[in-house]
């Protein structure tokens, strides 16, 4: 096999490689926000959608709608509560969230790696 050969064979087999790691990505949590939830999640028990909101600087709808795309998807739970008479809605990181979360995060490392910058 010829040193061109050779390098072409290598350099393919990194592609094939990026190509898995891209396919491995996580749809659902590609968008910062709903990335953001799921690894605040996986810290904490539970946290609800005022300190969402406070941390990650979101509007109202445009935080209720990403945790709506973690729950239908079934990364999130939520329960809802009352503190001093005001409805307080919590969220908390499912198996399939944790789960999902550390393969996306796997993914995202594998591709950082292969990166040659």
């Amino acid at each position: 096999m010829s040193e061109s050969d050779r390098h072409d064979r290598i350099a393919s087999e990194a592609d094939a490689r990026t190509a898995d790691g891209v396919a491995a990505l996580d749809a659902v949590l590609e968008h910062r926000a709903r990335l953001a939830v799921c690894v605040l999640l996986s810290r904490h028990d539970e946290i609800s959608f005022a300190r969402f909101k406070q941390l990650l600087e979101l509007t109202d709808g445009n935080l209720g709608a990403q945790l709506r795309k973690l729950e239908e998807s079934g990364y999130v739970t939520l329960r809802r509560t009352f503190e001093a008479r005001k409805p307080v809605t919590w969220y908390a990181l499912t198996d399939a969230g944790k789960r999902a979360l550390k393969t996306h995060l796997s993914a995202l490392q594998a591709l950082v790696a292969a990166a040659e910058i």
